[in-house]
């Protein structure tokens, strides 16, 4: 465990915005998280849970807690002749654990490659990208109840999973610590190639037979060609949620505007593509002070030059509220803010 007082959250956050926290604490395993909660003062202040820091926009500093979670580890907990379930520790980096099971061919999140954070943000967020998301291998977590420091586990019926969306994020926000993540792989992988960006990569490489580890290089060569190295250009990665309309307002919409990047999703709505909204109104590549609109992927913020988390909030709420003269539709923030 390490614990500092009144340091920089600079390199812990993919924004890299220079907010101060009272105090910063790493844990590296489920008893050390035990240990500080039950500990004065820390057990009294607020508190902030840190992954990857890359789905997060600090406006101010924290005058409470901060703990970033560093807990470790991959382990096969169960298989049998077609499916391998597969624990790690909610600290290690999400793409890590994609390496590992692309090398093993477990089948099942190479479509999730190269995004940003760790696992333990995976299920919070219900991450997806290329036709996949996390709830379709998820299995179950693990993890602390702050209120009584209990342990508990979650099976994927009580997440309630939606569209970038869990229980977490509702009814347990900052009620739960989840320290690891079991998924359920396939040994015999079934290619995603629902995605039709991927697809057209793909066959371009004429391959006699595709295989995860090319899916997962091309969406990740495809990730690295759309969007900013956060190491580079301070970014969260997509900053608005594709919006969710009705079938009505779809339809009316797409009447008025010719063009409108839209699908059809299970419950009859339609989800329209908030980089296609947001580029229609002429932000992609533009600034407001110190920040900025991403010259090719409009759903991402960006720190131009020392922006504060002000900066790119105002600039958010401008996207939002041109998008909502326009197109009538509002855009919800995929990135938590502090």
């Amino acid at each position: 465990m390490i614990i500092k007082e009144n340091i920089s959250l600079k390199e812990f956050n993919t924004f890299h915005l220079d907010v101060k926290t009272k105090i910063f604490i790493e844990i590296f395993s489920e008893d050390e998280l035990r240990e500080i909660l039950n500990q004065e003062p820390y057990c009294t202040l607020p508190k902030i849970m840190l992954g990857g820091g890359s789905n997060i926009l600090f406006t101010e500093d924290f005058e409470g807690s901060v703990i970033k979670n560093s807990i470790p580890g991959i382990k096969i907990k169960d298989e049998n002749e077609r499916e391998v379930y597969i624990e790690a520790g909610s600290g290690l980096k999400w793409n890590d654990l994609v390496n590992y099971c692309v090398e093993k061919n477990y089948g099942g999140i190479e479509n999730l490659s190269l995004i940003p954070g760790t696992v333990g943000a995976a299920p919070i967020q219900n991450i997806g990208a290329y036709g996949q998301e996390l709830k379709d291998v998820f299995y179950s977590l693990n993890g602390v109840t702050l209120e009584d420091l209990s342990l508990k586990t979650y099976s994927s019926n009580e997440c309630n999973f939606d569209y970038r969306d869990s229980i977490f994020k509702g009814k347990l926000k900052g009620k739960f610590y989840i320290t690891s993540v079991t998924i359920k792989l396939q040994k015999t992988p079934v290619i995603n190639l629902n995605y039709s960006a991927l697809k057209d990569e793909l066959q371009k490489m004429n391959l006699k037979a595709i295989t995860i580890r090319d899916v997962s290089e091309v969406i990740s060569n495809i990730r690295r060609a759309k969007l900013p190295n956060p190491e580079i250009l301070g970014n969260a990665g997509s900053f608005f949620k594709n919006p969710e309309v009705t079938e009505a307002d779809y339809l009316k919409l797409n009447k008025e505007f010719g063009e409108l990047n839209g699908y059809k999703i299970a419950n009859g709505n339609y989800k329209i593509s908030a980089a296609w909204l947001i580029d229609s109104c002429g932000w992609k590549g533009k600034s407001l002070g110190n920040a900025g609109v991403h010259s090719k992927q409009p759903l991402v913020l960006v720190n131009l030059n020392n922006a504060s988390g002000s900066e790119i909030l105002e600039l958010s709420s401008q996207i939002k509220k041109s998008v909502f003269e326009k197109f009538g539709v509002t855009l919800y923030e995929e990135v938590n803010i502090v």
